[in-house]
């Protein structure tokens, strides 16, 4: 399944500053019976979103209506726990476009760029300039520039680099999943095997 292409993107971010926080959380395992991606955002961070009787926890980041954007910035250690998909659609289906963190639990980071949800891992330090410069002002832009690598808090021109593997790079910015890859591909795959039969 394509997904929207990744090249650079330039936001306001949502300041998510809890370290450890697992895939249930981002996304109960009671809500996890469709198989489609469609309609997980309703229910990311179900939990810490609402109180049990649906009212918004008003104290939660994603009901405060002055942080907005497509970018999440999560605390240290994010998406660990169980190795369900749903979470890393949840996120995507939410509206979010990219995750920037000091840590990805790897399984969370692989099921993100397969769906077109780029994980930024950043150091420990410019994770704080970023919750810093929020804080400060939460229209702060972020820009999250693929082709160069970097991460960039424009109102202060602090900028990291930041690594991702090339074929999951290539992938991202053609908003390509591992089988539309393949079918980009399907001209030459199918000189080379015409070329080997003879």
């Amino acid at each position: 399944m394509a997904y929207d292409k990744f090249t650079v993107l330039t936001s306001t971010a949502v300041p998510l500053p809890i370290e450890n926080v697992d895939t249930d959380q981002i996304i109960p395992a009671r809500f996890l019976k469709a198989t489609e991606r469609k309609g997980f955002g309703d229910n990311l961070f179900r939990d810490w979103r609402y109180n049990s009787d649906d009212t918004p926890k008003q104290d939660f980041v994603l009901n405060n209506s002055i942080y907005s954007g497509k970018i999440l910035v999560g605390g240290k250690n994010f998406g660990s726990g169980s190795s369900r998909e749903h979470a890393a659609w949840a996120i995507y289906d939410y509206g979010f476009r990219c995750v920037i963190s000091s840590f990805f639990a790897d399984i969370f980071k692989g099921n993100s760029l397969n769906i077109g949800l780029l994980p930024v891992t950043v150091s420990e330090a410019f994770l704080d300039k970023i919750f810093r410069a929020i804080e400060a002002d939460p229209n702060t832009q972020i820009e999250v520039n693929l082709p160069e690598q970097t991460v960039t808090i424009l109102a202060t021109g602090d900028q990291e680099s930041f690594d991702i593997n090339g074929y999951k790079k290539h992938n991202m910015m053609n908003g390509f999943d591992d089988i539309d890859y393949l079918q980009s591909m399907k001209q030459d795959i199918t000189a080379f095997a015409d070329k080997s039969l003879y």
